[in-house]
Order: structure tokens, then C-alpha cells, then sequence
């Protein structure tokens, strides 16, 4: 790929990180033991942390790489609905009451960040300012629009749908055919909003040590032994909270999620009248395709940031870059000759019924496979799991007794990843 395309000051890493850098490792040191060992610093590691901490329980956070290392500080920071899944799918699937509840959990959830980060006083440019949901075919479209015309009453959805005629004051592109706006999703800086829960779980007490493997989890007596880079530490709990860096430490787990790239670019800054014509609601957005894209402005309006899954393995942001460039071009014509500043991925986890999923499993509690909502998510699901560690009943969730499921000869390393991604982008470009 051409490297005309990289700005001079190009780099491979989250654009994020330009204002919230990784923190600093230190020195901290690690404790013989503790209360709760949680493995992963992200927004569910550090969720559940905040909740232990703050009811007096000894606990640390390990994570090998620096804290937020992974997709906490690499998302587009799109705070969208926590569901996958249709009422009507959860329904034909659960039925209507247990449908019903896991769409509740959702709205929860999505509810739950806005209020977390008020009542933390978290500065991280949240703002609800609503997500366009784009066809990308004429069929879609009235998909869409049936699906809000004629939802189930027992389902409320708070939504509107904007014909291609209108479509230029949600979107400055000719490349859809409509869509359908969600008022209440929301957008984030995920790195500050990551760095706000890091500060504020430390403040409650619980130590976060970073570039500490955990290389084994074994049982001990009534509780467990870890097995770290930085030596051993016994605890009472664990909680694995790491979602699609999940490994063979615990391969239970493992062998139920799908982890799969996430690929960002950000732009060079572009004119303001640019992002007025191309952005002119500030909104975040999506499509209808399979293999979707997703995009927005940048929180100062200066950058287009723009995502999708564009490959089933590379994970070189210097070859992913241009094919996410590609792509936008191909929505916005007049980015063609942007150039690209920042390049970057992450790893989400996908599960094989499309649910999150918490729970306890030999004695570990659990929480993971957002399924490419974590910015709604994963910090509700810390809240949750960390709740159900403490035996506290508001922990309970809809997801709770969900089977979490896997597939025969499925260890966690998806080899038909890259079959299924071409013939979703099959059926994508030929408009199914």
C-alpha cells in the first residue's frame, strides 16, 4: 500500500493516546496476597474494582501490559445500545419475558455509563448526541423502517427513521439509502473515560499493577494461586476480565470467545466546514452492513475517526490503514485525498449466541464477549460481576443464566474467521 497516504507525523498507534498517553508503569509492588485478584485493567476489571475496593476488600488489578493497554483506550467511543440482537430474535430464541429483560439490560447499561461518569465527575467529552444508522440498500432501509414502525408494544424503542432524501442532515454522502437515528447512544473519549475509572479505583484502594503476566491460575485450599512474571499471589477471588486479549490461563473461557480486530484510522485535521458538511449533527454512526464500518467526528471536530473490520488477521495498522481509507472514501468521496494520521487495532470478543456473558465457573467469576459494544458495556458488566463477587443481590443480571456456549473443536483460535468475514462482505456487496 502506498504510503502517500500516512501524514509526516503518521503514527501506529490509538489516536486516543495523543491527549491520554498509557500510564506510566512504576514500581508498585506486588502484594503476597489479597482479597480479589482481577486480571485485565480495562473498563471491566477496573468497574469490578471499583465496587470490591469500596467495600473494603484487598484488591488488585494485574494486566500485562501497560493499564487500558488494550480495546478500553483503542474503541471508537461510541457508547451505543448494549444488545445485539433484535426483541424478535431474543424473543424466537428466550421468549417474550426473558427477551424483554435482556433488552432491558441493555438500556440499562447504556443509562448506566452517562450516570457513572456524572456522578464520578469523569472528564471524557461524553456527550449523548445520538447515533445514524445507516442502510446500505434500499431493502434496509424498509427493514429499518418496519422494525420502528411496527415493534412489538411490550418493546419500546426510542428511534426515527430519515429517508435518502433527508439523509444529508445526518450525513454529507450519497452512499446510503437512508437510516434510522437513535437518540440516546452517545459518544466518548474511551481513553479518558478509561483514565477517570483507573483514578478513581485507585483512589478507593485497589492496587493496579501493570506489565505483570498472570501465567497460570491454580486452585489453593479455599481460594486460588496465581502464578505472575513478578512472582506468585494468593487470593481469595479472581475475576478474569479480559474480554478479547482472553488466554490460555483460563481456557474455559477462552475456548467461548471469538476474538476478533477492530481497525480505526483518524484523519488528518480538516477544515471546519469539511465536518459541517460531512458531519453536520456531530453524531456517531454506523451501517447496516455485516462487516460494519463505523465513524464520527473526533470530540474537537478536527479528524474523521473511522473503523471497521476490515481484515480477518492482519494486525499491521500500516496495512489496515489504507483499507480503511479506502473505504471511507468510498462514503465520502471528498476524503480521498485526506491524508491519514493515526492508525490502530483492538481485539473484541464475539461469542457464538451474540450475548455477553458474567457468571462464575470453577470458582472464577467471569465477565466478557461485548460482541463490539464494550463502551456501553464492559463497565456495567464490571459493576455486575463485582456486585456477584460481594453476594450482593443488585448484581443480578439477564444474562446470568445464559449458557455460554462454544462450539466442537473451537480452542479459541477462530480459523474460520476468514471465510466467514469474505462471505459477509460477499453478501454485503451484493446486498443481501
Amino acid at each position: 500500500m502506498s504510503s502517500a497516504l500516512f501524514s509526516s507525523e503518521f503514527k501506529d498507534e490509538p489516536y486516543w493516546w495523543d491527549r491520554t498517553p498509557r500510564p506510566a508503569s512504576g514500581t508498585l509492588a506486588l502484594p503476597e496476597r489479597v482479597d480479589v485478584a482481577i486480571i485485565g485493567s480495562g473498563y471491566t476489571g477496573l468497574s469490578a474494582a471499583l465496587q470490591t475496593a469500596r467495600a473494603g476488600r484487598e484488591t488488585v488489578v494485574l494486566d500485562a501490559e501497560d493499564a487500558g493497554w488494550g480495546c478500553s483506550s483503542r474503541n471508537g467511543g461510541q457508547v451505543a445500545g448494549g444488545i445485539k440482537h433484535s426483541y424478535a430474535e431474543l424473543k424466537s430464541k428466550y421468549g417474550g419475558q426473558k427477551a424483554l429483560a435482556i433488552q432491558e439490560e441493555g438500556r440499562r447499561a447504556l443509562q448506566w455509563v452517562g450516570e457513572f461518569i456524572e456522578q464520578e465527575n469523569i472528564d471524557c467529552d461524553y456527550k449523548v448526541c445520538g447515533r445514524f444508522h445507516a442502510a446500505h440498500t434500499p431493502r434496509h432501509y424498509e427493514e429499518l423502517a418496519e422494525f420502528i414502525a411496527n415493534h412489538p408494544a411490550e418493546f419500546k424503542i426510542d428511534a426515527h427513521v430519515v429517508p435518502r432524501e433527508d439523509q444529508h442532515s445526518e450525513l454529507g454522502t450519497d452512499a446510503y439509502f437512508g437510516g434510522a437515528v437513535f437518540p440516546k447512544h452517545a459518544s466518548i473519549d474511551p481513553a479518558r473515560y478509561h483514565q477517570g475509572l483507573l483514578e478513581r479505583a485507585q483512589a478507593a484502594g485497589a492496587a493496579v499493577v501493570p506489565q505483570t503476566r498472570v501465567e497460570a491460575v491454580e486452585r489453593d485450599g479455599s481460594g486460588f494461586r496465581l502464578v505472575t512474571t513478578r512472582g506468585p499471589l494468593l487470593a481469595h477471588d479472581v475475576i478474569v476480565a479480559t474480554n478479547g486479549y482472553t488466554g490460555n490461563i483460563t481456557p474455559w473461557q477462552k475456548r467461548r470467545v471469538i476474538p476478533i480486530g477492530s481497525y480505526m484510522i483518524a484523519t488528518e485535521p480538516l477544515d471546519r466546514g469539511v465536518m459541517d458538511r460531512l458531519m453536520p449533527r456531530d453524531r456517531i454512526a454506523s451501517d447496516t452492513r455485516k462487516v460494519i464500518y463505523y465513524y464520527r467526528a473526533s470530540p474537537d471536530r478536527t479528524r474523521v475517526l473511522f473503523g471497521g473490520r476490515v481484515s480477518a488477521g492482519e494486525t499491521d495498522p500500516r496495512s489496515s490503514g489504507p483499507k480503511l481509507h479506502a473505504a471511507m472514501a468510498g462514503i465520502f468521496p471528498e476524503l480521498a485525498e485526506t491524508k491519514i494520521s493515526h492508525s490502530w487495532v483492538g481485539f473484541v470478543a464475539y461469542t457464538f449466541d451474540e450475548n455477553a456473558h458474567l457468571g462464575r465457573h470453577d470458582g472464577i467469576y467471569y465477565a466478557m464477549g461485548y460482541c463490539g459494544v464494550g463502551a456501553a458495556l464492559a463497565g456495567y458488566m464490571g459493576m455486575r460481576v463485582g456486585q456477584q463477587l460481594l453476594g450482593d443481590s443488585e448484581g443480578a443480571t439477564a444474562f446470568d443464566d445464559l449458557t455460554f456456549q462454544t462450539r466442537p473443536f473451537y480452542t479459541g483460535k477462530p480459523w474460520f474467521l476468514g471465510a466467514a468475514v469474505a462471505f459477509y462482505r460477499w453478501r454485503d456487496s451484493a446486498g443481501r
